[in-house]
């Protein structure tokens, strides 16, 4: 057996690949111009990972961040699109990052609220998604303001507007596509965080599939494939990474 014989049958053990998507970040798991569904760069990326493994692919679709690690987890994926965080790399091994997005906060227009700086005070509530990347940086470094779950991120900005809080947090342009959608809202004009998106798999893998793996993301950049993929998906405000 080829050495990519035995990585194809360790990535998917059932000769289809069965990839992990998180359908709720308005970035990557989207398109502005292409008429099928899913489609986006986290699409784009297994169909090509599989092409080279000479395996199908399977889109397993969800609608937060927490399932779709959950499902890469407890083995029900083969791979994964999320965000690098500490917490998750427990159980996740982590490609280097392939794109970089934003977090970001929006507040009520009235909002005394006007930078970031404002955001960390006592009696500041602040939305989050549940098991978000944002969700779960908040959750390190917030020290003196209040952090409130909702199950989604499409969820935050309602949550503020219907239960009179502070300040809603998340992804810049799933931020900025609800300050379209309501009225009375602004976002503060500064990022919080970078988050590094990236593709993952299981860390008991083997450490030839974590190398194939990894080099497969780097070839991705360098060719200009994933470049290509969120220029043909209308894609603004996701940068390639460069590590």
């Amino acid at each position: 057996m080829t050495d990519l014989a035995k990585l194809a049958q360790e990535f998917a053990p059932g000769g289809r690949l069965r990839a992990s998507l998180n359908m709720g970040n308005p970035v990557l798991a989207h398109s502005h111009t292409a008429t099928e569904k899913p489609a986006g760069v986290t699409i784009d990326l297994p169909r090509e990972f599989a092409r080279e493994l000479g395996v199908a692919v399977d889109f397993l679709q969800f609608d937060t961040a927490a399932k779709s690690v959950a499902a890469l987890a407890g083995g029900e994926a083969d791979v994964g699109f999320m965000a690098i965080d500490p917490l998750r790399a427990e159980t996740t091994h982590f490609t280097p990052a392939y794109v970089q997005i934003e977090g970001y906060y929006l507040v009520p227009e009235d909002s005394p609220i006007r930078t970031n700086a404002d955001v960390d005070r006592a009696g500041t509530r602040i939305v989050m998604g549940a098991g978000s990347a944002y969700g779960l940086y908040l959750q390190r470094h917030i020290q003196h303001a209040t952090l409130i779950q909702v199950p989604t991120s499409e969820a935050v900005v309602d949550a503020m507007l219907k239960d009179g809080l502070d300040v809603s947090s998340g992804v810049k342009q799933g931020l900025q596509a609800d300050a379209q959608r309501v009225s009375g809202v602004r976002l503060l004009g500064e990022r919080f965080m970078v988050i590094n998106q990236a593709m993952a798999m299981p860390r008991a893998r083997s450490a030839a599939a974590a190398a194939f793996l990894d080099d497969f993301v780097a070839r991705m950049k360098h060719t200009g494939f994933v470049a290509a993929s969120l220029a043909r998906h209308a894609i603004v405000g996701a940068t390639v990474a460069d590590n």
